[in-house]
């Protein structure tokens, strides 16, 4: 059995994850707000921004690493597919 369609099968599950997490982050991020927050009367709001803040400190990690596999994968697929058309053209 060849790699390519496992690699593109595992492909396929990185990079829904990933977009996933974009999609998540993206969620959280609509209600973020750039303010200042000078009195204590705002002190809801400012609690639920830095809530905001934490959660997408929290999954940056994983979006980072979820985005560098499959930009890996990405490359190695095409690298392989490349690579297989070669040395059946030969």
């Amino acid at each position: 059995m060849s790699a390519i369609p496992v690699m593109l099968i595992i492909w396929g599950v990185v990079a829904a994850c990933f977009l996933a997490l974009l999609a998540y982050r993206g969620q959280l991020t609509r209600y973020e707000e750039d303010q200042l927050f000078l009195s204590d009367t705002e002190s809801n709001e400012q609690h639920e921004q830095l809530e905001i803040v934490r959660r997408v400190n929290q999954i940056q990690p994983i979006v980072r690493a979820l985005g560098v596999a499959a930009a890996a994968m990405t490359v190695a697929i095409v690298g392989i597919f490349t690579y297989d058309a070669w040395q059946r053209l030969q």
